[in-house]
């Protein structure tokens, strides 16, 4: 049955994962066939003022659709279609749909049954393709976990991609060489119809993060003074990142190259120490610890999956795709040449945008108050003037202190040079520190705005500050000190007669407050305007993880909460129960109170008549008793009462 295949649409499956979020929305913006033209030739045109936008406009794009991962997760903006796939027809059925299949196995390993069943099912279709259809199979560099040198003489010699075959994978990643091999040999039957490839990704980064997440987050936090590095750290990791990956797929979509495997990796050659120091650098406190690996398999946060990708050791280079294709990386060169636009990426996407307020007011009109509020709601660092003086001299005095306990151990090359930093900024603290007690000396405690000023914007440059913000109380007073504060270095340096007279210096984006609020005695109670003013925070929410977990200890309180109510209310209804039956039993007592005393009384009233009856009633009615005997009347009962009425010796019968 022939069937009229859309052109240009294609299958991806997990849009809303991290890998198939990115690589979707990458390819819908992408112009069919664009891979394809000369880059020189593209550039020339443009510099020409060729009408860029009404050409892509003339031209069409790729359809996006797919599957998600989650039933839940809301339908991503770029994706055309997606399906929930209810049977194995029902997909097939959209996969037929499709030009180009695109499987993802990086993520979620349930997958790759999915993905080698998708392969041999549209390859037992391929007789009924009005055109060809392609298969690429989004694999991972873990399948050459194993894999010896090339050269035995050259242990350093990198991999390429027409070394595939000799590729060993690592141990917990052989269902995904399996899969590999698979979807490789279904493409060589019939390449006109159905042609297969597999593209061994790096390790994924950029945008949100994926496996180098846990580092980012944990430097952002500012939670731990250095960040781990477990094991030796000497292990190379390949990476790419995320977009760099979409592009790679996109040529080989267009180019449809006569080697079925290709590695996707950037140039780079770094090892697990530099960029975890790239990162902490960057975003962290600056510090590094190397710790055992055995710290590793304790982490929660960590898996098993994420901890083998980590401790991978391989030097890889991407030989046919930076030959053959046409490619606008992104960061060629790594993660670490490039991790200021890295860092940029990573905050925007994840919304972790520092918020950064300066609350100014006249003495007691509760500014403290209002910023101790705001930061306690928007989880920022409170800046005052009195307490950065004191952390900044603790400090400094920390670092002489640990210099004058150093003892000279011998170490390696790289150990010396950090000593030897160490020690200038050693000096560099010791002559800080003298200075500023000199200064607070001369000025009676107070120091003066040189060095005020230097150490306020040192704070407001420390990456807590920076990344997630804070809240400024009550300084800078004036507007030198804030014009101050707040300008670049650059313009510091300049001298103030050859600034132009009523010129605006430039001030750092990085450091200058977003808002500033000024209060005074009568607005105390503004927090929740300010707080609607602002909006809502801009720091991490919970994960999942953390939601399981409230999740878990909410159930845990009410299922404790809910057995202390029951027991609470048994007890009582136990104590009612018991004051009934106190009460039960006391009523009876006094029942049977009661009707003794009335048998008493009943006893005591009717003597009496019980003397009355035996004497004048009982001789009587016994003599009438016999007479009835013996005469036997027709009506016993009659006779017996006309005797005792005649008979009784209380009727006088003479009487008229």
């Amino acid at each position: 049955m022939a069937e009229a295949v859309p052109a240009r649409r294609v299958f991806l499956n997990h849009l809303d994962s991290y890998c198939g979020r990115s690589i979707g929305e990458y390819l819908s913006t992408c112009v069919v066939g664009a891979t394809l033209e000369n880059p020189d030739e593209e550039e020339e045109e443009d510099e020409h003022g060729s009408d860029t936008e009404l050409r892509l406009a003339s031209e069409e794009g790729y359809e996006i659709v797919g599957t998600l991962s989650k039933p839940e997760s809301t339908n991503p903006h770029f994706a055309k279609e997606t399906y929930a796939v209810s049977s194995r027809e029902a997909l097939l059925s959209h996969l037929l749909e499709c030009e180009i299949v695109l499987y993802n196995i990086t993520e979620d390993a349930s997958q790759i049954e999915e993905a080698t069943w998708a392969a041999s099912a549209l390859h037992k279709e391929l007789n009924t393709f009005a055109k060809q259809k392609l298969f690429i199979l989004i694999s991972t560099i873990m399948t050459w976990g194993n894999t010896k040198p090339i050269d035995p003489e050259d242990p350093e010699a990198p991999f390429d991609d027409e070394t595939f075959p000799k590729r060993r994978s690592h141990p917990n990643f052989m269902d995904y060489i399996n899969a590999e091999k698979h979807i490789v040999k279904l493409g060589k039957t019939k390449k006109e119809k159905f042609s297969t490839y597999v593209v061994a990704s790096g390790h994924q980064y950029g945008a949100e993060e994926d496996l180098f997440h846990y580092f980012f987050k944990m430097c952002w936090l500012g939670e731990t003074p250095a960040i781990p590095v477990f094991g030796d750290g000497n292990n190379f990791i390949p990476t790419i990142h995320i977009r760099d990956l979409a592009a790679v797929l996109q040529n080989v979509a267009e180019h449809k190259p006569d080697l079925q495997y290709l590695l996707a990796v950037d140039t780079s050659m770094h090892t697990l120490e530099e960029i975890i120091k790239c990162i902490s650098k960057n975003v962290g406190p600056g510090k590094i610890e190397k710790v055992p690996k055995a710290n590793a398999f304790v982490s929660k946060e960590l898996t098993q999956k994420q901890l083998d990708m980590l401790f991978v050791n391989l030097r890889m280079h991407p030989f046919y795709v930076k030959e053959n294709f046409n490619i606008k990386w992104v960061a060629e060169e790594g993660l670490i040449e490039n991790i200021a636009q890295v860092v940029t990426e990573y905050k925007q996407t994840r919304g972790l945008l520092p918020l950064k307020v300066y609350i100014h007011g006249p003495p007691a009109s509760g500014k403290s108050t209002i910023a101790k509020e705001l930061c306690k709601h928007y989880n920022l660092h409170y800046v005052r003037t009195n307490d950065v003086i004191s952390e900044k001299i603790a400090d400094l005095e920390q670092i002489v202190a640990k210099e004058s306990e150093r003892v000279e151990v011998p170490g390696e090359e790289g150990e010396d040079v950090q000593e030897d930093e160490e020690s200038e900024n050693v000096e560099e603290a010791r002559e800080l520190l003298e200075a500023i007690k000199e200064n607070m000396k001369q000025n009676k405690g107070h120091l003066s705005d040189e060095y005020l000023i230097k150490i306020m914007k040192d704070k407001l440059m420390s990456m807590p500050c920076r990344n997630q913000g804070y809240v400024l109380d009550g300084f800078p007073e004036t507007y030198q000190q804030a014009t101050d504060l707040f300008k670049v270095d650059d313009d510091e340096a300049e001298e103030e007669e050859d600034k132009p007279k009523g010129k605006m210096p430039k001030f750092n984006k990085m450091i200058i407050p977003d808002i500033a609020v000024y209060e005074d005695s009568e607005n105390r109670l503004a927090v929740p305007k300010i707080i609607k003013e602002i909006g809502e925070p801009r720091n991490y929410g919970l994960t999942d993880e953390e939601k399981e977990a409230l999740e878990r200890e909410a159930a845990v309180e009410r299922i404790v909460r809910e057995a202390q109510e029951k027991a609470e209310q048994e007890h009582k209804e136990a104590k009612e129960r018991e004051e009934r039956m106190a009460r039960w039993e006391e009523w009876n007592k006094h029942q049977e109170e009661v009707k003794k005393q009335e048998l008493e009384l009943l006893e005591a009233q009717s003597l009496p008549l019980r003397n009355y009856l035996m004497k004048n009633v009982m001789p009587t009615l016994m003599q009438g008793i016999n007479e009835c005997c013996r005469i036997r009347p027709d009506d016993p009962v009659n006779f017996l009462a006309e005797y005792l009425f005649k008979n009784s010796p209380d009727i006088d019968w003479n009487k008229p």
